[in-house]
């Protein structure tokens, strides 16, 4: 089973959560997925993709939620691969069994001409089985390897979440604060163009 978990948690310091989140994952026998850090105006955000052992996700859940001041939203999935894994192996049973007979007439021919065209065959059939063993040790990694992606800001808006509530008064007054706040700046950087140009306009 593949499982893929998502967390929305609100901080007071992106940064250093973010480095917890990282030491954790690797301390724990897992890896950093990928991690991006912006300062909007507004605050600061995150988003850590990290991977861990299956083994561990609920331990490591358990952590990273008591990082957070509040754990805004949560999710997870898991995947059966089972019949992925048993198709992809069967396909690759069925190509070795072709290839190995290919290699038993490839050892008894004697014309350069079917040589060749056997080597061709026998190569495609090899490439084609190598991919399906890369497509079946990534399953089998996915697999092992939990992937956890950490959504981390100061502030719940700027977090991605399905809010439990239809009206909210104090997200609502937030939206607006933030609103006013983008216009005045607005407002703010025209005034300063008209400014500087007006040694142009003014004459």
């Amino acid at each position: 089973v593949i499982q893929e978990s998502s967390l929305s948690l609100l901080v007071k310091n992106v940064t250093e959560v973010r480095d917890k989140i990282v030491k954790y994952a690797q301390d724990s026998g897992g890896y950093m997925v990928s991690s991006s850090t912006s300062n909007p105006q507004d605050s600061p955000t995150s988003t850590v993709v990290v991977r861990v052992p299956s083994a561990k996700l609920e331990e490591t859940l358990g952590f990273f939620r008591s990082l957070s001041i509040k754990v805004v939203s949560e999710n997870l999935v898991g995947k059966d691969v089972t019949d992925q894994y048993v198709d992809i192996n069967t396909r690759i049973a069925q190509l070795e069994r072709t290839k190995t007979k290919l290699d038993e007439i490839l050892a008894q021919a004697t014309q350069l001409n079917d040589i060749t065209n056997l080597t061709k065959q026998i190569l495609t059939y090899q490439n084609e089985i190598d991919s399906l063993k890369g497509q079946q040790d990534a399953l089998m990694k996915n697999a092992e390897l939990a992937k956890l992606t950490i959504y981390l800001s100061t502030d719940e808006i700027a977090l991605p979440y399905s809010p439990s509530e239809t009206f909210r008064p104090s997200v609502i007054f937030k939206l607006a604060v933030r609103s006013l706040v983008g216009t005045l700046r607005k407002l703010a950087t025209l005034f300063i163009w008209i400014g500087v140009y007006s040694v142009v306009w003014v004459p």
